[in-house]
C-alpha cells in the first residue's frame, strides 16, 4: 500500500542552476554525494554511472518530500528528443507543488527570471499556476483555497 509521494529525480547538465532554482521554491540541499559504478551501475541500469546525486527537501514538511537533482559524468547523458513545453504529449506531464500565497510568489518567480507560463487559474477549490523548471520541465504550483 503506498503511504505518499517520496520523491522526484531530475537528470541537468548544469547542477547549481538546478539547485539554485528548487531553493526559489523553498527546498534545501540536504545531501551530496556522488554515485559511481556498483551498485548503482546495476540498479540503474546505467553502466560505468558516476554521477553527482544531490538531495533537496522541504525543512519540516509534512510528509516529507524530495527533488533529487542527478548530474551525470559519465556516460553522457542522453537528452530528450525534443525539450518541448507542450503538456498534450504523452509520458512525464508535469509535476505540482503546494505553496502558500501563489500570487506573491509568481511574481517573486518571475522577477528572478523564472519563466512563469501561465496566469492564476482558479479550478478545483486552488489557485494555480505553470512555471518552466531545470532542462525545461514543467513544474505547477498550487495555492489550496
Amino acid at each position: 500500500m503506498i503511504t505518499h509521494f517520496d520523491h522526484v529525480t531530475v537528470a541537468v547538465r548544469d547542477l547549481q542552476p538546478a539547485i539554485d532554482f528548487f531553493a526559489l521554491l523553498g527546498f534545501e540541499e540536504e545531501k551530496r554525494v556522488i554515485i559511481k559504478d556498483e551498485p548503482f551501475s546495476s540498479y540503474m541500469g546505467v553502466p560505468d554511472i558516476e554521477a553527482d546525486h544531490v538531495t533537496l527537501a522541504v525543512p519540516g514538511a509534512s510528509p516529507r518530500f524530495e527533488v533529487q537533482v542527478l548530474h551525470f559524468r559519465t556516460p553522457e547523458a542522453a537528452t530528450m528528443a525534443k525539450n518541448d513545453p507542450r503538456l498534450d504529449k504523452l509520458g512525464f506531464n508535469h509535476i505540482c507543488f503546494a505553496v502558500k500565497e501563489a500570487e506573491a510568489m509568481a511574481r517573486r518567480l518571475k522577477s528572478k527570471g523564472v519563466e512563469v507560463r501561465s496566469e492564476l487559474k482558479n479550478f478545483h477549490s486552488r489557485q494555480l499556476f505553470f512555471i518552466t523548471g531545470p532542462e525545461g520541465i514543467t513544474v505547477e504550483l498550487a495555492e489550496w483555497s
